[in-house]
């Protein structure tokens, strides 16, 4: 037997040995040991004062608490939607209040209803609350309304409990004199000098779900919000006067608190349509077939719904170097892009549309008045490109000016804004079924009439044409041509064969050890004899 033979096999069986005695070693530590305190300390130092001594009771409360809430996750979503108890339903005033869309819910114990405002682009749920300061709640002050809004009063709820400072979402904790104290909190807004303020309070969100049979099921779920005692700017002029619902990525959202119960997937959905109505549905994660593009970080941290547009199109032509970052914001009325992306689209845009530009002195920079000379109106289609070569096609760039019922001109409804980050408000939304995939961290879109999705019947994996009544074929039977000849259905497609690396891999470790040597055997055999 060569040296080369003898070398070779002595290095197979100390390879073969390492491969089985091989192992990896971590430490593990405990979620309220020091050590973890000490960790966390330093990214909150709020953190400090809330931290449970070992074996305390609130320390016992908070282990259960936990164990709990896995218990739950694990189950898996008990719901596939829930929605306000109020209704799935939402509505906007037009400028009335300030283009938003709008919902009913109902909050604390006796529950109080309130319409807010949907906001994508902020976290915290704020209504109006021992004012100060807050917008008439009259109906008679608002064109639309039919019931008058509401005030909250924490002593008026019995599920009501205030937030201390040493809460671990109390963000200016570090400016209260004792982590007793209830926290403030303040929400600075877009608009010049508009503003919520006040004290964090917990109470509960009455929520709903509908089974197969149509019956409705009540779900309170415990929520954080802000106890708005003092409003300013805008909404005291008629924007969001009874509230508003973050639906953004913090842990102070609703979407967030909804999630944590476990009671649904971690998604949801907003459809607003061109009848000024919509719908909202919490665990909503959409069609199966819809398109979609990631949600991007923010200096490293997942904190708002951000993602990247490509390329913006208008009608068949494609402008280049129109990329830019943008936030996905309900809470914008209108759309706004950074000026060099702006300044090459309405310059497309103006070129393209046959219409006399006039109305000079509009917020809107770009607005036309309808040319009977120039024959039917072309209005070029605005297109967004997202990542991975997902195409948005906005429903309806424009809005359109009436006067005595009568349209009379309409604005390219897009503004510019400084900087590179845009804004993707609600006027690009509407028409689309929006799905904020929260748990994939990606936005989904699909064109949708905003149809209730809570009518008992199944949904379907893809949506049904746009503007066209859904009528399914069926999948388990025959299905008829119009001529009356039988048709045999769609026949699913074979599962992909299993590579071999993939068959290997369910081969069991010891089999696997011995093929191994076998095969290093047969290597040395063939290095010793060359």
């Amino acid at each position: 037997m060569s040296t080369r033979f003898v070398g070779c096999l002595l290095l197979a069986f100390i390879l073969v040995e390492g491969s089985l005695a091989f192992t990896f070693s971590s430490k593990l530590i405990h979620r309220f040991s020091e050590e973890a305190k000490a960790y966390r300390g330093r990214r909150n130092r709020e953190l400090l004062r809330s931290w449970p001594r070992w074996r305390s009771m609130k320390y016992y409360q908070l282990l259960v608490s936990s164990d709990l809430q896995r218990q739950e996750m694990k189950r898996g979503p008990q719901y596939q939607f829930l929605f306000p108890s109020e209704g799935s339903n939402t509505m906007s005033f037009g400028n009335d209040l300030g283009w938003l869309h709008y919902t009913w819910i109902d909050i604390g114990t006796p529950n109080i209803s309130f319409m807010v405002a949907l906001d994508t682009g902020s976290d915290l749920l704020w209504v109006p609350c021992d004012c100060i300061q807050c917008a008439p709640f009259h109906a008679s002050y608002y064109n639309g309304l039919d019931k008058d809004l509401s005030e909250y009063n924490p002593s008026g709820s019995s599920t009501s409990k205030h937030v201390n400072c040493s809460h671990e979402l109390c963000e200016l904790g570090l400016n209260c004199k004792s982590p007793k104290q209830p926290c403030p909190y303040i929400v600075n807004y877009y608009s010049e000098n508009t503003s919520s303020s006040g004290l964090l309070v917990q109470d509960t969100l009455h929520l709903a779900s509908s089974s197969d049979h149509m019956s409705q099921n009540v779900v309170q779920v415990p929520v954080i919000m802000g106890c708005g005692r003092k409003q300013s700017g805008r909404c005291l002029d008629g924007i969001a006067p009874d509230g508003v619902m973050g639906l953004g990525l913090g842990d102070i959202s609703i979407p967030s608190f909804i999630a944590k119960t476990g009671l649904i997937r971690n998604s949801f959905s907003i459809c607003f349509g061109d009848d000024d109505s919509g719908r909202i549905f919490f665990g909503d994660q959409g069609f199966a077939t819809q398109q979609s593009t990631p949600f991007l970080p923010l200096e490293g941290k997942y904190i708002t719904y951000i993602v990247g547009v490509e390329g913006c199109c208008i009608g068949n032509s494609c402008l280049h170097q129109t990329g830019f970052q943008a936030q996905i914001d309900s809470g914008s009325s209108f759309t706004f892009l950074p000026d060099e992306v702006y300044q090459k689209v309405v310059t497309e845009f103006d070129r393209q549309v046959n219409a006399t530009r006039s109305y000079k002195g509009s917020l809107l920079d770009y607005c036309y008045e309808p040319s009977t000379s120039q024959g039917l109106l072309n209005i070029p289609a605005v297109i967004l490109m997202f990542a991975p070569n997902n195409s948005f096609v906005v429903h309806n760039p424009t809005i359109f000016i009436y006067a005595n019922q009568d349209v009379v001109g309409f604005c390219l409804a897009i503004q510019r804004t400084e900087g590179n980050f845009g804004v993707i408000g609600q006027n690009f939304m509407t028409g689309y079924r929006l799905v904020f995939d929260r748990e994939n961290l990606k936005l989904g879109w699909s064109r949708s009439n905003c149809q209730d999705l809570t009518d008992g019947r199944s949904i379907p994996l893809t949506p049904p044409p746009y503007d066209r009544p859904e009528n399914p074929l069926p999948t388990n039977e025959q299905q008829r041509t119009p001529n009356g000849r039988a048709v045999a259905p769609a026949v699913a497609g074979r599962a992909p064969v299993k590579s071999a690396a993939s068959r290997l891999l369910g081969i069991p470790h010891c089999l696997r050890v011995r093929l191994l040597l076998l095969l290093l055997l047969l290597i040395c055999l063939f290095v010793s004899a060359v």
